[in-house]
Protein backbone atom coordinates (compact mmCIF):
# COMPACT_ATOMS: atom_id res chain seq x y z
CA UNK A 1 0.00 0.00 0.00
CA UNK A 2 1.10 3.40 -0.66
CA UNK A 3 2.05 6.43 1.43
CA UNK A 4 -1.15 8.10 2.56
CA UNK A 5 -1.56 11.80 1.39
CA UNK A 6 -0.89 14.12 4.08
CA UNK A 7 -2.95 16.89 4.44
CA UNK A 8 -2.71 20.26 6.31
CA UNK A 9 -5.74 21.82 7.23
CA UNK A 10 -6.23 25.65 7.62
CA UNK A 11 -9.32 27.67 8.71
CA UNK A 12 -10.03 30.23 11.44
CA UNK A 13 -13.33 28.83 12.27
CA UNK A 14 -11.88 25.75 14.86
CA UNK A 15 -15.27 23.89 14.45
CA UNK A 16 -15.23 23.84 10.58
CA UNK A 17 -11.09 22.84 10.59
CA UNK A 18 -11.36 20.38 13.36
CA UNK A 19 -15.00 18.69 11.58
CA UNK A 20 -12.86 19.09 7.96
CA UNK A 21 -10.09 16.81 10.08
CA UNK A 22 -11.88 14.39 10.96
CA UNK A 23 -13.56 14.47 7.74
CA UNK A 24 -10.44 13.12 5.58
CA UNK A 25 -8.49 11.87 8.32
CA UNK A 26 -11.64 8.63 8.30
CA UNK A 27 -10.53 7.82 4.59
CA UNK A 28 -7.26 5.37 4.53
CA UNK A 29 -5.21 6.86 2.01
CA UNK A 30 -5.45 9.52 3.99
CA UNK A 31 -4.08 11.61 6.87
CA UNK A 32 -4.35 15.19 8.46
CA UNK A 33 -0.86 15.46 9.98
CA UNK A 34 -1.83 19.25 11.39
CA UNK A 35 -4.25 22.41 11.52
CA UNK A 36 -3.65 26.19 11.86
CA UNK A 37 -5.84 28.79 12.26
CA UNK A 38 -4.34 31.55 10.06
CA UNK A 39 -2.02 32.14 7.93
CA UNK A 40 1.24 32.83 9.74
CA UNK A 41 0.50 29.44 11.48
CA UNK A 42 -0.27 28.41 8.28
CA UNK A 43 3.04 29.38 6.81
CA UNK A 44 5.05 27.96 10.01
CA UNK A 45 3.06 24.35 10.54
CA UNK A 46 3.78 23.89 6.56
CA UNK A 47 7.16 24.55 6.50
CA UNK A 48 7.81 22.19 9.44
CA UNK A 49 5.64 19.58 7.95
CA UNK A 50 5.58 19.83 3.90
CA UNK A 51 2.46 18.00 3.97
CA UNK A 52 1.54 16.99 0.11
CA UNK A 53 -2.35 18.68 0.42
CA UNK A 54 -2.71 22.72 1.96
CA UNK A 55 -6.57 22.62 2.19
CA UNK A 56 -6.87 26.33 2.73
CA UNK A 57 -9.34 29.00 3.90
CA UNK A 58 -9.79 31.88 1.59
CA UNK A 59 -10.79 34.84 3.93
CA UNK A 60 -8.79 34.74 7.39
CA UNK A 61 -7.66 37.10 10.35
CA UNK A 62 -4.28 38.40 10.30
CA UNK A 63 -3.07 36.56 7.27
CA UNK A 64 -5.21 35.52 4.23
CA UNK A 65 -5.28 32.62 1.94
CA UNK A 66 -3.88 34.66 -0.87
CA UNK A 67 -1.12 35.99 1.55
CA UNK A 68 0.20 32.59 2.74
CA UNK A 69 0.25 31.03 -0.73
CA UNK A 70 2.56 34.04 -1.53
CA UNK A 71 4.63 33.39 1.33
CA UNK A 72 4.79 29.93 0.65
CA UNK A 73 5.61 30.78 -3.27
CA UNK A 74 8.41 33.10 -2.29
CA UNK A 75 9.83 30.51 -0.35
CA UNK A 76 9.60 27.57 -2.89
CA UNK A 77 7.31 25.27 -0.83
CA UNK A 78 4.34 24.90 -3.78
CA UNK A 79 4.46 22.77 -6.81
CA UNK A 80 5.09 19.17 -7.80
CA UNK A 81 6.76 17.60 -5.72
CA UNK A 82 6.13 19.91 -2.80
CA UNK A 83 2.92 21.34 -1.04
CA UNK A 84 -0.01 21.86 -2.96
CA UNK A 85 -2.84 24.09 -2.59
CA UNK A 86 -6.55 23.42 -2.49
CA UNK A 87 -8.50 26.29 -1.48
CA UNK A 88 -11.90 25.72 0.41
CA UNK A 89 -14.17 28.72 1.03
CA UNK A 90 -17.83 30.01 0.93
CA UNK A 91 -17.24 32.40 -1.25
CA UNK A 92 -17.57 31.65 -5.53
CA UNK A 93 -16.95 35.25 -6.96
CA UNK A 94 -15.13 35.35 -9.97
CA UNK A 95 -11.89 37.67 -8.18
CA UNK A 96 -11.00 35.06 -5.65
CA UNK A 97 -10.99 32.45 -8.01
CA UNK A 98 -8.56 34.31 -10.36
CA UNK A 99 -6.20 35.36 -7.34
CA UNK A 100 -6.31 31.96 -5.36
CA UNK A 101 -5.41 30.26 -9.22
CA UNK A 102 -2.89 32.91 -10.23
CA UNK A 103 -1.17 32.76 -6.60
CA UNK A 104 -0.63 28.97 -6.84
CA UNK A 105 -3.65 27.25 -5.75
CA UNK A 106 -4.28 23.98 -8.00
CA UNK A 107 -7.93 23.63 -6.73
CA UNK A 108 -11.11 25.61 -5.49
CA UNK A 109 -14.09 24.18 -3.68
CA UNK A 110 -17.04 25.65 -1.41
CA UNK A 111 -17.43 24.65 1.93
CA UNK A 112 -20.92 23.57 0.66
CA UNK A 113 -19.48 20.37 -1.01
CA UNK A 114 -20.20 16.79 -0.28
CA UNK A 115 -17.62 14.69 1.53
CA UNK A 116 -17.21 12.85 -1.41
CA UNK A 117 -16.03 15.76 -3.38
CA UNK A 118 -14.04 16.67 -0.12
CA UNK A 119 -11.90 13.50 -0.10
CA UNK A 120 -11.80 13.45 -3.99
CA UNK A 121 -10.74 16.79 -4.61
CA UNK A 122 -7.86 16.19 -2.06
CA UNK A 123 -6.87 13.11 -3.86
CA UNK A 124 -6.78 15.13 -7.35
CA UNK A 125 -4.46 17.60 -5.66
CA UNK A 126 -2.38 15.69 -4.57
CA UNK A 127 -2.00 13.81 -7.68
CA UNK A 128 -1.17 16.98 -9.66
CA UNK A 129 -4.99 17.64 -11.38
CA UNK A 130 -6.70 20.72 -10.89
CA UNK A 131 -9.21 20.36 -8.52
CA UNK A 132 -12.20 22.21 -9.48
CA UNK A 133 -16.10 22.63 -9.01
CA UNK A 134 -17.56 22.44 -12.27
CA UNK A 135 -19.63 25.70 -11.20
CA UNK A 136 -16.43 27.18 -10.59
CA UNK A 137 -14.39 26.24 -13.65
CA UNK A 138 -17.34 27.37 -15.68
CA UNK A 139 -17.12 31.14 -13.74
CA UNK A 140 -13.25 30.95 -15.06
CA UNK A 141 -13.61 30.34 -17.95
CA UNK A 142 -16.71 32.49 -18.98
CA UNK A 143 -15.12 35.29 -16.56
CA UNK A 144 -11.56 35.28 -18.88
CA UNK A 145 -13.19 35.02 -21.99
CA UNK A 146 -16.28 37.62 -21.18
CA UNK A 147 -13.03 40.19 -20.57
CA UNK A 148 -10.67 38.81 -23.18
CA UNK A 149 -11.73 37.58 -26.50
CA UNK A 150 -8.56 37.51 -28.35
CA UNK A 151 -5.53 36.29 -27.23
CA UNK A 152 -2.53 39.11 -27.05
CA UNK A 153 1.06 38.52 -28.00
CA UNK A 154 1.76 37.36 -24.32
CA UNK A 155 -0.72 34.39 -24.74
CA UNK A 156 0.23 33.17 -28.32
CA UNK A 157 4.27 33.60 -27.21
CA UNK A 158 3.07 31.11 -24.28
CA UNK A 159 2.73 28.71 -26.87
CA UNK A 160 5.71 29.13 -29.24
CA UNK A 161 7.70 26.27 -27.76
CA UNK A 162 4.81 23.57 -27.80
CA UNK A 163 4.92 20.83 -30.18
CA UNK A 164 2.00 19.67 -32.26
CA UNK A 165 1.21 16.98 -29.77
CA UNK A 166 1.43 19.00 -26.79
CA UNK A 167 -0.81 22.06 -28.62
CA UNK A 168 -3.59 18.60 -29.22
CA UNK A 169 -3.69 18.05 -25.52
CA UNK A 170 -3.82 21.72 -24.55
CA UNK A 171 -6.68 22.18 -26.40
CA UNK A 172 -8.15 18.92 -24.77
CA UNK A 173 -7.55 20.60 -21.57
CA UNK A 174 -9.41 23.46 -22.36
CA UNK A 175 -12.60 21.50 -24.13
CA UNK A 176 -12.75 19.89 -20.28
CA UNK A 177 -11.53 16.25 -20.77
CA UNK A 178 -9.68 14.19 -18.17
CA UNK A 179 -6.73 12.23 -18.65
CA UNK A 180 -7.85 9.10 -19.62
CA UNK A 181 -10.59 11.18 -22.29
CA UNK A 182 -7.40 12.69 -23.90
CA UNK A 183 -5.54 9.29 -24.21
CA UNK A 184 -8.48 7.76 -25.54
CA UNK A 185 -9.16 10.64 -28.11
CA UNK A 186 -5.60 10.99 -29.23
CA UNK A 187 -4.91 6.92 -29.05
CA UNK A 188 -2.02 6.96 -26.82
CA UNK A 189 -1.09 5.78 -23.35
CA UNK A 190 -2.61 7.48 -20.03
CA UNK A 191 1.38 7.35 -19.30
CA UNK A 192 2.06 9.74 -22.66
CA UNK A 193 -0.82 12.00 -21.97
CA UNK A 194 0.71 12.88 -18.15
CA UNK A 195 3.52 13.52 -19.28
CA UNK A 196 2.23 15.86 -22.14
CA UNK A 197 0.38 17.70 -19.44
CA UNK A 198 3.63 18.42 -17.54
CA UNK A 199 5.70 19.55 -20.36
CA UNK A 200 2.60 21.72 -21.21
CA UNK A 201 2.19 23.32 -18.14
CA UNK A 202 5.93 23.58 -17.38
CA UNK A 203 6.30 25.43 -21.33
CA UNK A 204 3.19 27.82 -21.08
CA UNK A 205 4.08 28.97 -17.22
CA UNK A 206 0.48 27.55 -16.14
CA UNK A 207 0.58 26.76 -12.32
CA UNK A 208 -2.83 24.59 -12.40
CA UNK A 209 -4.81 22.78 -15.09
CA UNK A 210 -7.69 25.21 -14.84
CA UNK A 211 -5.20 28.24 -16.25
CA UNK A 212 -4.56 25.72 -18.99
CA UNK A 213 -8.15 25.13 -19.69
CA UNK A 214 -8.51 29.27 -19.67
CA UNK A 215 -5.21 29.81 -21.98
CA UNK A 216 -6.64 26.97 -24.54
CA UNK A 217 -9.54 28.68 -24.66
CA UNK A 218 -8.52 32.01 -25.08
CA UNK A 219 -6.42 31.19 -28.04
CA UNK A 220 -8.64 28.68 -30.04
CA UNK A 221 -7.77 25.60 -31.21
CA UNK A 222 -5.44 26.17 -34.41
CA UNK A 223 -4.89 22.13 -34.81
CA UNK A 224 -7.35 19.73 -35.39
CA UNK A 225 -6.56 16.52 -33.03
CA UNK A 226 -3.88 14.23 -34.48
CA UNK A 227 -4.57 10.42 -34.17
CA UNK A 228 -1.48 8.48 -35.30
Amino acid sequence: MSEPITVLVVDDERIIRDGLAVILDSQEDITVVGTAGDGEEAVEVCVRLKPDVLMLDIRMPRRDGLWTLAELARRGMLGPRRTRALMLTTFDLDEYVDQALAAGAVGFLLKNSSYEELTAAVRATAAGHSALSPAVTQRIIASHLATRQRPDNGDLNRLADLTPRERDVLHLVGDGLSNAEIAVRLVVSLHTVKTHVSRVLAKTGCQSRAQAAVLARRTGNPLPPRTE
